[in-house]
């Protein structure tokens, strides 16, 4: 059990540290497909880098975050195989760490990254006036059927089939 939170916390470092890499260093709007269509059609194309190498900054973060999230599913997999985890054992360490993530999304990036503290639209200030009147971010029902269904269904998928691989 310390181990599953041990990831789930390094999964959050993780998807931190990539969102922190796409706004303030490469500042692609490809990144920003979950974003409101509003906020996506104010945003506007940054050509220049905020600094010179800023985007190869970025894009190194990105590929170590890409490597730490490899890397958390490896372990909890394997340590699953070597500890002989049973169905249920999976699903619960898989359902901990995506659920942990997703309730970690809800309340430190759209809540307080997004709407206190004004973290994309300090990059972004075109889209001030989109989030202006919100109190939470802009998907709370899609991050709700993530964390009730979506995840636990992914979570029951990936254990049955380490359940069969072992």
């Amino acid at each position: 059990m310390i181990l599953t939170i041990f990831l789930a916390v390094v999964f959050c470092a993780s998807i931190t540290l990539m969102l922190i890499s796409a706004v303030a260093f490469v500042q692609d709007k490809r990144f920003f497909s979950s974003a409101p269509k509003e906020a996506q059609e104010a945003l506007l194309p940054r050509d220049q880098e905020l600094f010179y190498g800023a985007k190869t900054i970025g894009w190194t973060l990105m590929i170590f975050s890409m490597l730490m999230i490899l890397g958390t599913g490896v372990i909890s997999i394997w340590d699953g195989f070597r500890s002989g985890f049973t169905f249920w054992q999976f699903f619960l360490r898989f359902v901990l760490i995506f659920d942990i993530y997703k309730i970690y999304d809800m309340v430190c990036f759209d809540y307080f990254l997004l709407m206190k503290f004004h973290f994309f639209q300090f990059y972004f200030p075109e889209v001030e006036s989109v989030y202006k009147d919100r109190k939470y971010g802009y998907n709370i029902r899609s991050q709700l059927l993530k964390l009730l269904v979506i995840f636990p269904t992914a979570s029951a998928l990936a254990a049955w089939i380490c359940s069969l691989a072992q």
